[in-house]
């Protein structure tokens, strides 16, 4: 096992700063809430001995951030037809793994074919393919080729539990002792045979544990363990074969089924990681959609930049943080709403806030009030300059916010002390 911790850095303090502007929410209460979870931040990355340089370069970011993206609204009706869910962020054991293709199997151990001692013809059939018998159980009577009145009979017993897959006989059919009459099959427990690829088996072992997805059977996932290796390579494939044990009670599984195999390598812990479902974007440009923490049915697109994959997570190196909600199932969906959203920036926040908003999100001064009285254009141009000067105060607050931080987790300097 591997530990890793959260790497705090400058990239990390800028998306997060970035994104607390985004939400343009200048009320006082919910100002004071985002200064408030700032400052708890930066006391913490002081108390772990992030470096100051790391924290002054939150100033610069948050003083630039004058023209962020609107987060995307939507109304109840947007949400249920968008089937969104999120889930939490939060740091977890994050495995390596080895994708891999490959088919159920019976274990031959547990396959058993019903024959007769003597010569005779079926006189009595009492197991058909599909049935489930049981060890003991009568599943055919052969009448013999002995002389009597009528010729002795002799009854043919299912040698072990399990279901009957194949049948050759039918009623009246001779037989002779050199031929199958049934095939009956334990499938309590199957085999997962996984083609995996020469150039990662080195690192496969014994014992070893892979999450298993058989398509067949829809989105359930299946724990096995590597119980041994094949005896011999397929040439074609450049693969190796590797047998895992699976549990088959409920008798889903059926020999030929496709298998898809994820073989955990290594595992790390404590990596902040989200599901894959949640990563939109092209290769160069990923993002995903975190759920406002203050409005209602609103969504910001935040990027983000990822590291590791694998079958279930994909690592997460920046832009979120632990607590975030990001959006899972509905994520695709979000990146094309929002064109003809029903609820504004505007709506959301005098319905979260119980008072009225400009139309940029922030708040409604009495000076605004008077302004619209005044010409469009002129409004407009008044507007962004209000926007512009209402973030350059917040980050003159994040400054004393910083300050006070510094001076209180940090050991003071000789010239503090003068």
């Amino acid at each position: 096992m591997r530990k890793t911790n959260f790497d705090l850095s400058a990239r990390d303090a800028s998306n997060f700063l970035s994104r607390v502007a985004q939400h343009r929410l200048l009320c006082p209460r919910v100002l004071g809430e985002h200064l408030r979870r700032v400052g708890e931040i930066l006391q913490e990355w002081v108390r772990r001995g992030t470096r100051l340089r790391y924290l002054v370069s939150l100033l610069s970011v948050t003083a630039i951030s004058a023209a962020p993206e609107a987060p995307i609204i939507l109304d109840a009706t947007g949400v249920a037809n968008l089937r969104i869910q999120t889930v939490e962020v939060k740091g977890r054991d994050f495995e390596t793994t080895v994708f891999a293709i490959g088919r159920i199997e019976e274990i031959p151990s547990k396959h058993s074919v019903l024959s007769s001692r003597v010569a005779g013809r079926v006189v009595g059939l009492h197991a058909f393919e599909g049935d489930a018998v049981a060890a003991g159980d009568v599943v055919a009577t052969i009448e013999t080729r002995l002389i009597g009145d009528p010729p002795p009979q002799v009854q043919l017993k299912a040698p072990r539990g399990g279901l009957v897959v194949n049948s050759h006989i039918r009623l009246g059919q001779p037989v002779q002792p050199d031929v199958e009459l049934m095939d009956i099959s334990d499938r309590s427990s199957m085999w997962a045979v996984a083609k995996i690829p020469e150039n990662e088996a080195a690192r496969v072992q014994v014992g070893s544990y892979a999450h298993i997805k058989v398509p067949a059977l829809g989105q359930s996932l299946f724990e096995a363990t590597l119980v041994r290796f094949g005896v011999n390579a397929d040439r074609g494939a450049g693969a190796v074969e590797g047998i895992f044990l699976l549990d088959n009670k409920d008798g889903r599984l059926r020999p030929g089924m496709r298998v898809e195999f994820a073989v955990v390598l290594d595992s790390r812990a404590d990596v902040l990681a989200v599901p894959r479902a949640a990563i939109q974007g092209d290769p160069a440009n990923r993002v995903v959609f975190v759920k406002d923490f203050d409005l209602p049915n609103a969504f910001l697109r935040v990027p983000v930049v990822i590291g590791e994959r694998n079958d279930r997570f994909d690592e997460v190196l920046s832009g979120l943080f632990p607590g975030d909600e990001v959006v899972t199932q509905g994520s695709y969906s979000l990146g094309f709403a929002g064109g003809g959203q029903s609820i504004s920036l505007k709506e959301a926040l005098d319905a979260a806030h119980g008072h009225e908003h400009n139309e940029d999100g922030s708040e409604l001064t009495d000076a605004d009030k008077a302004k619209r009285a005044e010409p469009e254009e002129v409004h407009d141009h008044e507007g962004a300059h209000s926007l512009s000067l209402a973030l350059m105060i917040y980050a003159g607050v994040l400054t004393l916010i910083l300050m006070v931080s510094v001076a209180a987790l940090v050991e003071p300097t000789p010239w503090i002390r003068a």
